[in-house]
C-alpha cells in the first residue's frame, strides 16, 4: 500500500496538464474504489491540488449564493494571480450554496479566502466587541 502523499505526488505529476477536475475526480474515485480507500478521497484531492499548485497549477472553488459572472470570476482569477505570481495557470470552479448569503468564499488546497457578508459581518461584530472591552 502507497502513501496517500507519494500517491497524491504521482497523481499529480501525471495531470499537470489536465485541466478537467471532473475527469480528475473521476479517475482518483475509481482508484480509491478499487482499493478500498474511499474514505481517503477528500483528502487526497487537497493533496493533489497542493502539489498542482507547487508545480504553477492553481485550482479553486468558488462558492457563492448565485451564479457568478464571467467578470466575476475574471476578477477571482486575477485575485489568485496576485496571489499565486508563479502560477502557470489558475481554475476556478464555480458552486453555488444558499448558505452564502452574499459575496464569495475561495477554496484551495490548503487555504481559504472569504470575501462573504457574513464573514465580514462576523469580523465587524469581533472588532466592536474587542472596543467594548
Amino acid at each position: 500500500m502507497i502513501s496517500r502523499r507519494h500517491l497524491a505526488e504521482v497523481i499529480g505529476e501525471r495531470t499537470l496538464q489536465v485541466h478537467d477536475s471532473k475527469k480528475l475526480a473521476k479517475a482518483v474515485a475509481a482508484y480509491l474504489l478499487d482499493t478500498h480507500d474511499t474514505d481517503d478521497l477528500e483528502s487526497l484531492i487537497r493533496d493533489i491540488m497542493e502539489y498542482r499548485a507547487q508545480h504553477g497549477v492553481v485550482e479553486a472553488v468558488a462558492v457563492s449564493a448565485h451564479d457568478l459572472s464571467n467578470d466575476a470570476i475574471r476578477d477571482l482569477e486575477a485575485i489568485l494571480k496576485k496571489e499565486h505570481p508563479r502560477a502557470k495557470s489558475v481554475h476556478i470552479i464555480s458552486r453555488k450554496d444558499p448558505s452564502v448569503v452574499g459575496g464569495v468564499r475561495l477554496q484551495m488546497a490548503n487555504e481559504q479566502l472569504d470575501l462573504t457578508i457574513k464573514d465580514r459581518l462576523d469580523e465587524f461584530k469581533r472588532l466592536t466587541a474587542s472596543i467594548k472591552e
